[in-house]
């Protein structure tokens, strides 16, 4: 059976953790399904981690749904989730459809849009029509340039009062979910129990009801220093270093191609 919005909802009423990991394309999705990750997000993250972008503020929609459609053929049955990317969403509720109802056409399940406040009012009309939407609290990387770099949110009480009155304005408007990015763990545990739907931390300590990564993290394939928040369960960036140079030695040293790997 197909993943839905249900059953992330249903994991948090009955207490059981999970997990989302980006995905970009086909192959990372067909493997990241068949690891059992249930939800997997289409992050405008694609900017700064597969297309070489300093910030995910480049990122357009055709590039979106280029990596979206890519994924969906990859992980049909599990929920997809799209970034809505900066500026899609910004001008009107009317420009927030009309691209949220593109992804949904390019086969996702969902959308996720940054901010609180007037994003819940967008929420709203999303929802009227259908399309479910993730919201995304704290640290939201579309801000970073009003946020003056990539900086924790939610440390004074005006902010936390201000992040907890957004996750309830998101809930009201028919949010199905919330992504608390880089914000401290309590706040984090305390919007968790603020909200009866589900709650997705990264970088925002232990107490969310799901947790997410960059799959490139996850992987080890991100080359450089990684987010506090981030770990790497495997080292494949090395083995793909090591893996292309021993292809190279046996190509300079003529055992590759052998027979085996030669048509007659």
């Amino acid at each position: 059976m197909p993943i839905t919005i249900h059953d992330l909802r249903a994991h948090k009423e009955r207490g059981e953790r999970f997990v989302m990991v980006t995905a970009y394309d086909t192959a990372i999705a067909r493997l990241l399904a068949e690891a059992g990750v249930p939800a997997l997000l289409v992050g405008d993250s694609v900017g700064n981690n597969h297309l070489g972008y300093s910030t995910t503020l480049p990122v357009t929609m055709g590039e979106m749904l280029h990596h979206g459609r890519a994924v969906v053929r990859g992980a049909p049955g599990q929920l997809l989730i799209a970034d809505m990317p900066f500026g899609s969403y910004h001008q009107s509720a009317a420009q927030a459809v009309a691209s949220a109802s593109a992804f949904l056409k390019a086969g996702l399940h969902g959308v996720k849009l940054e901010g609180g406040g007037w994003v819940a009012g967008v929420t709203e009309r999303l929802v009227e029509c259908g399309i479910p939407v993730m919201g995304h609290l704290g640290l939201t990387p579309q801000f970073v340039n009003a946020f003056g770099g990539f900086r924790v949110q939610g440390r004074s009480s005006q902010a936390r009062e201000r992040i907890l009155a957004d996750a309830r304005a998101l809930e009201s408007a028919g949010a199905f979910s919330i992504v608390l990015e880089g914000i401290p763990s309590e706040l984090a545990a305390a919007v968790t129990a603020a909200v009866a739907i589900p709650t997705i931390g990264i970088g925002a300590g232990p107490g969310c009801d799901g947790q997410v990564l960059v799959v490139y993290d996850l992987l080890g394939i991100t080359r450089g220093s990684m987010p506090k928040f981030a770990r790497a369960y495997a080292d494949i960036g090395d083995s793909i270093v090591a893996a292309t140079r021993a292809f190279s030695d046996d190509v300079a040293a003529g055992v590759f191609p052998d027979d085996a790997h030669s048509y007659r």
